[in-house]
């Protein structure tokens, strides 16, 4: 396995650590040691996966995970050693894909990097016949278009970046609407409706996206029924 890991930890001894272990598992890593630095270099340099720690000079994780869900589904690992943010963090409220306690081993963090990674791949994508085109907004289930709005393929992108995690509606809606405008459960369940429809359409008995009682929505892709 490969992939480009930005490391966001200002314990410079901690990161070159991390840097090292995560050479020997293959993969390219980038460090920032500064909050303010790290979203910028998401945008630059579009990264496979962030670990990102929680205590940050400049800007604090929880605010740079909110901001990166505003542009990017990259995925996320949370470092903390917060006891009293762990709650929020296994329920993944802010966005993360997964959380690391301090103190942690090196051998750990590669482990998680790389389930992490196989969990969102897009070759896995590939592999259930769907292709995402963000540059045209265009979605293709094993090779039938599915035709859908602007809103409709972000939603779909969102879910299917992370496939078997449950977002809230208002996760959703935080991601699908980053300027704050109102909108309510209904808008959601209305786009995941006629989202479903054309999946439907599309490949009949293909079923993507599902329904978890009183939580969310996730993606999970199996063979048609």
């Amino acid at each position: 396995m490969s992939g480009k890991i930005l490391i966001v930890e200002d314990e410079l001894k901690l990161a070159e650590l991390l840097r090292d272990y995560l050479r020997q598992g293959g993969f390219e890593s980038l460090h920032v040691a500064d909050g303010l630095a790290a979203v910028p270099m998401v945008r630059q340099e579009k990264p496979d996966l962030v670990l990102l720690d929680l205590m940050l000079p400049g800007k604090d994780g929880m605010d740079i995970c909110k901001e990166i869900r505003n542009f990017s589904s990259v995925p996320i690992i949370m470092v903390t050693a917060r006891v009293e943010e762990i709650d929020r963090l296994i329920g993944l409220e802010l966005g993360a894909d997964d959380y690391i306690c301090k103190p942690y081993s090196p051998r750990e963090v590669v482990a998680r990097v790389k389930v992490v990674l196989r969990r969102s791949g897009a070759a896995t994508l590939q592999d259930q016949g769907l292709t995402l085109d963000e540059a045209r907004y265009s979605a293709t289930l094993r090779g039938a278009s599915l035709e859908l709005t602007a809103v409709e393929f972000k939603l779909l992108q969102i879910l299917a970046a992370s496939p078997g995690r449950i977002f809230s509606r208002s996760q959703l809606m935080d991601r699908i609407y980053p300027d704050e405008r109102i909108v309510s459960d209904r808008t959601i369940d209305s786009h995941i409706k006629k989202l479903r429809k054309k999946i439907d359409a599309a490949v009949p008995g293909e079923v993507l996206i599902h329904s978890i009682y009183s939580v969310g929505y996730k993606y999970e892709a199996g063979p048609p029924q």
